[in-house]
């Protein structure tokens, strides 16, 4: 069975084609706001991709832009299509709404390149290192409220293993600080880095090691970040329309998601700085090792 990547990408695709339009009709957000008689932020947050969007609102604003009948007819085809929902809605507020893009475009993307500065990537968590981390960033939360957030975790993870469509592949540079940074004691954390030992063996994951001695790179001053790469997309007249690469990069309380060329190419330049730096995959997996092995010795 097909995965459901939900409405995440054509919602984008169709806010990228509607400020595409916009912007060449030479109608700024105030003044399409004001001719539609909707909100400024209502018709920001359509452009940003953040929501369904009704197919009476994308027929209006095509007709204020001067948009073609073909292409208001695809584009409202669009519109219908962001209204299907993922498997993480289930969860509810366990899916805060500025991650609940990020769990979209993860389902879609053909590749994830990572860099952590802090914590195991998501991807790679194991069920007790998650728990023990729920219990340092939600201190005030039930113990229901971070199983669902546990579960949803889980249940990402599962992109890794799906059948169809083929799985991203996954491209993970990490510091050794955080695999030496000990969450939820040495149980967890020695079963957390065996667990990533095994996952470094897969074919579709590769898991490379900055260790602490290599020293200052751009990486590091960017921050945990993720670059999300998309497959190309069937198009009418078999042409392919590939959905541009987005950088996801989190803190406590939101998220940005930053798509401009000049960022994508910052962050770029921020990977390949790490990866300049990082052991390969044999090294780091032995590397892990010699850490389980001075964990289990202290």
């Amino acid at each position: 069975m097909t995965e459901d990547v939900g409405s995440t990408v054509p919602r984008r695709q169709l806010g990228r084609l509607l400020r595409q339009y916009r912007t060449e009709a030479g109608v700024t957000l105030d003044a399409a706001a004001e001719a539609l008689e909707y909100s400024r932020q209502k018709i920001w947050r359509i452009e940003c991709g953040m929501g369904p969007v009704r197919v009476l609102d994308v027929k209006a604003m095509c007709e204020l832009y001067g948009v073609s009948d073909e292409m208001s007819e695809a584009m409202r085809g669009l519109a219908t299509e962001t209204k299907s929902k993922g498997w993480w809605h289930a969860y509810g507020d366990a899916v805060p709404s500025w991650f609940e893009l990020y769990v979209g475009l993860e389902s879609a993307a053909a590749s994830l390149r990572q860099y952590q500065e802090t914590v195991i990537p998501g991807l790679l968590q194991t069920r007790e290192y998650i728990q023990a981390l729920a219990r340092i960033d939600q201190p005030s939360a039930s113990d229901e409220e971070r199983q669902h957030a546990v579960q949803v975790r889980l249940q990402r993870q599962g992109l890794l293993t799906r059948r169809l469509p083929q799985p991203p592949k996954l491209d993970v540079i990490i510091s050794e600080a955080v695999l030496r940074r000990r969450v939820g004691g040495e149980a967890v954390m020695t079963g957390q880095l065996s667990a990533l030992v095994a996952a470094s063996e897969r074919a579709s994951v590769s898991l490379r090691v900055v260790p602490l001695d290599a020293g200052p790179h751009v990486g590091a001053v960017a921050g945990s970040f993720v670059i999300l790469d998309f497959p190309a997309a069937a198009a009418k007249g078999g042409r392919a329309a590939p959905e541009p690469s987005v950088v996801y990069s989190e803190s406590l309380t939101g998220a940005l998601y930053l798509d401009k060329p000049a960022e994508l190419q910052a962050y770029e330049a921020a990977f390949a700085s790490a990866a300049r730096l990082a052991q390969g995959e044999a090294e780091s997996r032995d590397t892990i090792k010699r850490i389980i092995g001075e964990m289990r010795h202290d």
